[in-house]
């Protein structure tokens, strides 16, 4: 036994988190902790983590057990290389052999030869060799994937007994979280994680722990049989709690007409009705089954677009979605058509979100052209552009001034709109600084849908959400009659939700497949990672500048452009793809600042300044692609 978890209590306020919950994590285990969103699974993974103390009980660890953490938050804004920043994971001394390693310092000498640090050298070296590193490069300029990566050989450089990773999977593309997977099922050590992702939690589990209402129940199963097991026990739960609402309300019947009619009452029965009142209302009812619908609006016409021979990218020398020159998305022929359900599958930086704008008419193609359809109504989850007011309750963010919503037609009132998200009572008049990170994108689903729309543009929508509200969501989606464009990195989400996929493959190929992720696969289907892809479009780009002013290439490359424009315009449009992609780094660190756990515990005035900055920053982007937009035009 690595560790055990006896009688563990812990309150957050009045809300039970964990009660008198036991349980324990042997070698070899591959555990991962599910419950739905704000239960409290991130409190009890940092409490088992050694963060804090529980309120109950306690948690025994083995003698000499080595632990390590893989946190949701990346280290993007470390300017450490990375050697340095995993050898630091092995504290003080890990410190002193990077800095040893760089100045070659005699007196550091002296402290690495009395905590016999010299063998840990070999350690670092291997895990960076596994991890396939670059030990020279900066950590804040490695991409997501990578900064994962290093963040993993971080805590493995301790060799630890016990890894604990909390959402490992935000953040990455679908490429890195493949290799994230294939890397744990080879991991010896115990496995203890927080995962949205199913198809990761089917392969990596051997036990799940299921958090719920306080309590914590072990399933010594993988997840696809807890999923089963999991149903049948709350049915059984159902059937229980209703023959036992059916006694209770039987005794009280009684006691009210035992009253009416002034008879001496059996008090042995009345002791038992106080009994089952007590258990009632001790009772921790399961929070309701959301019921999310929404309005497709007015039909939109038959097509909504249509792409032909469609090129786009970004001038310079670094702009925009790896904007090196060379096209995003080259020679494109697509046609989207009302009702489809199409996935934009690539590595992170590739262009989906370009594409998307090209697809709603929001960017002009710079070769090709795209004819759009008619009577367009366009949601868009995209959180950069939807931020939630952390200081305004659920009901005042989503009501918007409004005491009834259409949803199909009907009129709902907006508290009972929110009670189909779960939004009921005091957790509707809750502030959105209190709720959980899956309990905020719920809300942002309840605006969303608020409005009748015949076009979802949906960019990542399931971080952070439960599996039972993933399903739900995916339901919809297969119901909603209109058109949906998907961005998501989560594989068993595009297989239950889309028809086809386009797949940016690299060197600004993009291809469509018939069916989800895994028919992609089936299909031979592969793209490059970001850093293969980087690579190889500077190389195309070198290529694409290469013909002259007259050849048919030379159209889509910046040199056959400034011919119009004003030397003073000229520079202008030269400068503007290294603000946009010094805009998008900046977006990308805030956005992460603001996903990070205890982003909301600050003082609310700090929360509203970074969402500010945030705000401006998206504002800025906006106006800067626009303007190139504009200017290239000419």
């Amino acid at each position: 036994m690595l560790l055990q978890l006896d009688g563990v209590g812990l309150r957050y306020g009045v809300q039970v988190l964990a009660d008198g919950v036991s349980a324990k994590v042997d070698r070899g285990d591959r555990i991962c902790l599910v419950g739905r969103n704000g239960e409290g699974k991130s409190s009890l993974l940092s409490l088992i983590g050694g963060k804090g103390d529980p309120d109950e009980g306690e948690i025994i660890r083995q003698t000499g057990m080595v632990l390590a953490t893989l946190e949701q938050a990346l280290p993007e804004d470390c300017g450490q290389t990375v050697y340095r920043y995993v050898a630091e994971g092995l504290g003080d001394v890990g410190a002193w052999l990077a800095e040893y390693r760089d100045n070659q310092n005699p007196d550091l000498q002296a402290k690495i030869d009395n905590a016999h640090g010299w063998e840990l050298l070999a350690r670092i070296d291997s895990v960076l060799d596994r991890l396939d590193l670059d030990e020279s490069a900066r950590v804040q300029d490695l991409s997501g994937g990578w900064q994962r990566r290093a963040a993993l050989a971080r805590a493995l450089v301790t060799e630890p007994d016990l890894l604990i990773l909390d959402e490992p999977t935000n953040h990455l593309d679908i490429a890195a979280v493949e290799w994230l997977e294939d890397f744990l099922s080879s991991y010896r050590g115990a496995l203890l994680f927080v995962s949205h992702d199913r198809a990761l939690a089917q392969r990596l589990a051997n036990t799940v722990w299921d958090l719920d209402r306080g309590i914590l129940r072990v399933f010594n199963c993988p997840f696809d049989r807890y999923q089963q097991e999991k149903e049948k026990q709350l049915e059984e739960e159902a059937r229980n709690d209703a023959l036992f609402d059916k006694k209770l309300a039987q005794e009280e019947a009684w006691i009210r007409q035992g009253i009416k009619a002034r008879r001496t009452r059996n008090e042995g029965r009345v002791r038992a009705l106080k009994a089952l009142r007590n258990e009632r209302k001790a009772r921790r009812d399961r929070q309701g089954v959301a019921k999310m619908s929404l309005d497709a609006g007015e039909k939109s016409g038959k097509l909504v677009a249509e792409m032909k021979n469609v090129t786009f990218g970004f001038g310079g020398e670094s702009a925009g979605e790896q904007g090196d020159g060379a096209p995003l998305i080259r020679n494109l022929n697509f046609t989207l058509m009302r009702g489809d359900k199409v996935g934009l599958i690539g590595p992170n930086g590739v262009g989906k979100s370009t594409l998307i704008k090209l697809l709603l008419g929001d960017l002009e193609p710079q070769e090709g052209s795209i004819r759009l359809g008619t009577k367009q109504q366009v949601a868009y989850f995209d959180q950069r552009r939807d931020v939630l007011d952390p200081d305004l309750s659920v009901v005042d963010n989503i009501a918007e001034g409004r005491e009834n919503i259409q949803v199909g037609g009907s009129t709902k009132h907006v508290m009972g709109y929110l009670a189909d998200f779960l939004f009921t009572g005091v957790k509707a008049r809750t502030k959105v600084s209190a709720l959980s990170g899956g309990e905020r994108n719920r809300a942002l689903l309840a605006k969303l849908f608020s409005q009748p729309a015949n076009i979802l543009v949906l960019d990542e929508p399931t971080n952070d959400l439960d599996v039972e509200t993933l399903e739900l969501l995916e339901q919809l989606l297969l119901d909603f009659s209109g058109t949906v464009l998907l961005v998501s990195h989560d594989r068993a989400f595009l297989d239950n939700v889309v028809e086809s996929c386009l797949a940016f493959e690299g060197n600004g190929v993009v291809r469509e497949y018939v069916g989800g992720y895994e028919d992609f696969v089936r299909q031979g289907g592969k793209f490059l990672s970001a850093e293969e892809q980087l690579k190889t479009r500077k190389q195309a780009a070198g290529k694409d500048r290469a013909p002259a002013a007259d050849s048919p290439a030379a159209g889509s490359t910046p040199a056959a452009k400034p011919k119009k424009l004003s030397y003073k315009l000229q520079r202008e449009l030269d400068a503007l793809p290294g603000q946009i992609e010094k805009l998008e780094k900046e977006i990308a660190a805030m956005e992460a600042e603001v996903g990070a756990p205890d982003f909301y515990q600050q003082d609310s005035g700090v929360v509203q300044e970074r969402l500010k900055v945030l705000t401006d920053l998206q504002s800025a982007l906006e106006e800067a692609f626009e303007r190139w937009a504009e200017l290239d035009s000419l």
